[in-house]
């Protein structure tokens, strides 16, 4: 695959009769096989394609926030001081909107998107400082940029005074147009990168979630290869292999050995993907790991239920918890130098809740808190699939030991396999 070509002349391909056109949809083409094109926001067929989707993406992103106008709210009881504003501020190329009270301001805050909030202080009914307050009130506007502008309220203590009621910056009148503009200018491309950042985030997450279901999908294949293929294969030579009723201990041995081959073969198998989590459920599922590890480690794991019956989840659910799960106990078994073990599973209306519990040695503090640079593949991986559904995770230390603990919603479960359904 060719890295993307220019951005200024939108690419050609050639049609079903040889004639070039010109490529369409907005979306910058990749070059495969053959010399087709590709639209690249939507090519998932592997890895390599999902980065270059985000890298595409990123391009795409690039360009349209560079050109995409943000919307300044300008408020102020004198309609004179609004076009005196609209003047200074005309050069940015933003959408300037004016609003003549504190209340107005409010309405067109609830119907648009405000990047920056220019305010008067003094004005009848709410004032300056009232509509800072109604604006840090609101979650959707704790992040917007408000600046005041008085020509009476001109003391440092009125300056702290803004602050305090949450303003970004505190100007007096007269305005200097140069400063104005400038201070408009910072905090509108401020709100530019921070959308880019969110919808880049948000690009990430999905990614994620698709390598995520990739994986899981390419486990559950490989487990049902290897039980499937290769282990009838080695079952049927283990019969031929037993029916020669040899003397040679040598075909004893063989036997042997190749029992012990497909017994590995079915553990492999089953730690990739346990056939009892589609058939009966996480209860059994979860119980025959905790057994296996039991027996495998030393390592004395419980499993606690709440309800006793444990009720059956949604299979993305059931399948997200599994693994939790399994690496929890895997770093246990790796890291925690842990005598004893305990998992608990409980389901409650709308949420289901694990925690793994051990005696070892803990946990380092700047994992405990997800310090970047500390956290493992492991435990960024639990966090991703307990993210995906809209869950919480925690780490702590329990002295002794340490103590995971997962609360995810069967509300984000639901939402979660309908949009992988649709994917």
């Amino acid at each position: 695959m060719h890295m993307p070509m220019g951005m200024g002349r939108r690419p050609c391909k050639s049609d079903s009769r040889g004639h070039r056109k010109e490529a369409t949809g907005g979306i910058l083409p990749v070059q495969g096989r053959a010399g087709r094109y590709t639209r690249g926001l939507f090519s998932f067929g592997n890895t390599g394609s999902i980065v270059f989707c985000v890298y595409v993406k990123a391009c795409t992103l690039a360009l349209w926030m560079a050109a995409d106008k943000i919307n300044v709210l300008m408020v102020d009881d004198q309609p004179s001081r609004l076009l005196t504003y609209e003047a200074m501020l005309a050069d940015l190329g933003e959408n300037l909107i004016r609003a003549g009270s504190a209340n107005e301001a409010l309405d067109y805050l609830l119907r648009n998107e405000i990047a920056v909030v220019l305010t008067d202080v003094n004005m009848p009914g709410l004032d300056g400082f009232d509509l800072a307050d109604s604006i840090r009130d609101h979650p959707r506007f704790q992040n917007t940029a408000i600046i005041f502008i008085s020509g009476a309220n001109i003391t440092d203590t009125d300056r702290l005074k803004g602050y305090e009621h949450g303003a970004v910056d505190y100007l007096f009148i007269p305005v200097i147009p140069e400063l104005l503009r400038a201070k408009v200018r910072v905090f509108a491309d401020l709100y530019r990168k921070t959308r880019k950042l969110e919808m880049l985030n948000a690009d990430m997450q999905r990614v994620s979630a698709r390598m995520i279901a990739a994986q899981d999908d390419e486990r559950r294949r490989i487990a049902r290869e290897l039980h499937d293929g290769l282990g009838q294969e080695l079952t049927l030579v283990k019969v031929l292999v037993d029916s020669l009723h040899s003397p040679d201990a040598r075909a004893g041995e063989a036997s042997k050995a190749i029992e012990a081959a497909l017994q590995q073969i079915r553990s492999i198998s089953h730690l990739l993907h346990p056939p009892l989590l589609d058939e009966l459920g996480l209860e059994s599922a979860v119980r025959w790991y905790v057994q296996g590890l039991t027996r495998r480690s030393g390592i004395e794991t419980s499993l606690e239920l709440e309800p006793a019956e444990f009720p059956r989840l949604p299979s993305a659910i059931e399948n997200a918890v599994y693994r939790i799960i399994q690496e929890a106990l895997t770093n246990v078994f790796r890291h925690s130098g842990a005598k004893n073990a305990c998992v608990t599973l409980k389901s409650g209306e709308g949420f289901v809740a694990v925690s793994v519990r051990d005696d070892g040695r803990g946990i380092p503090d700047d994992i405990a808190t997800f310090k970047p640079g500390s956290v493992g593949v492991g435990v960024g991986g639990m966090r991703q699939r307990v993210k995906e559904f809209g869950g919480e995770l925690r780490l702590m230390n329990a002295g002794p030991g340490a103590l995971l603990e997962v609360i995810i919603p069967h509300v984000g479960a639901e939402a979660h396999s309908l949009s992988a359904s649709t994917r």
